[in-house]
């Protein structure tokens, strides 16, 4: 799987009612990739064939600019998944947060790709995750906002990619 050539885009995010400096603050892509690594739980947010909302805790990693991720097929989120890939990540900490909006696809279980995530995973949850035998994601993120409550309004950021 390749890595993104560059960093996403920093904009403002709209948001009617509130008001923000210019571009004075805008949250680098840097600190938002050190609170995806050190995020120890996540929220997933999926949705149900009938389009009603489904969020979970879950635990995954930031590895080659994308989330991975394991989830039981049958779960509800990986039946979510199978008929929808598209999903929401964030991370655990409300008050320094990251939310990205994109999709994800399996990892075959085979790839050298499976291997580097099931080894970083052992490391950071000193779990084996090839124990579990389910499917493998790799969430690959189109739209993110970060911002740092304390100075919400100087920080608040919107990151696209391409």
């Amino acid at each position: 799987m390749a890595k993104r050539a560059k960093e996403p885009k920093a904009t403002r995010p709209t948001v009617p009612g509130y008001e923000f400096s210019a571009k004075k603050g805008l949250l680098p892509w840097t600190w938002a990739v050190k609170r995806l690594k050190k995020s120890r739980q996540y929220w997933i947010a999926t949705a149900r064939l009938d389009g009603t909302p489904h969020l979970m805790i879950i635990w995954g990693l930031w590895l080659d600019e994308s989330f991975w991720f394991s989830t039981g097929s049958a779960s509800r989120k990986g039946r979510n998944l199978a008929a929808n890939p598209k999903c929401v990540i964030g991370t655990d900490n409300a008050a320094k947060g990251v939310i990205l909006e994109g999709a994800v696809e399996r990892i075959d279980p085979k790839g050298t790709d499976y291997d580097r995530f099931a080894k970083a995973y052992k490391k950071k949850y000193h779990w084996d995750v090839r124990e579990m035998g389910q499917p493998v994601y790799c969430f690959r993120p189109q739209l993110g906002f970060g911002l740092f409550e304390k100075k919400f309004d100087q920080t608040a950021t919107r990151w696209t990619f391409d």
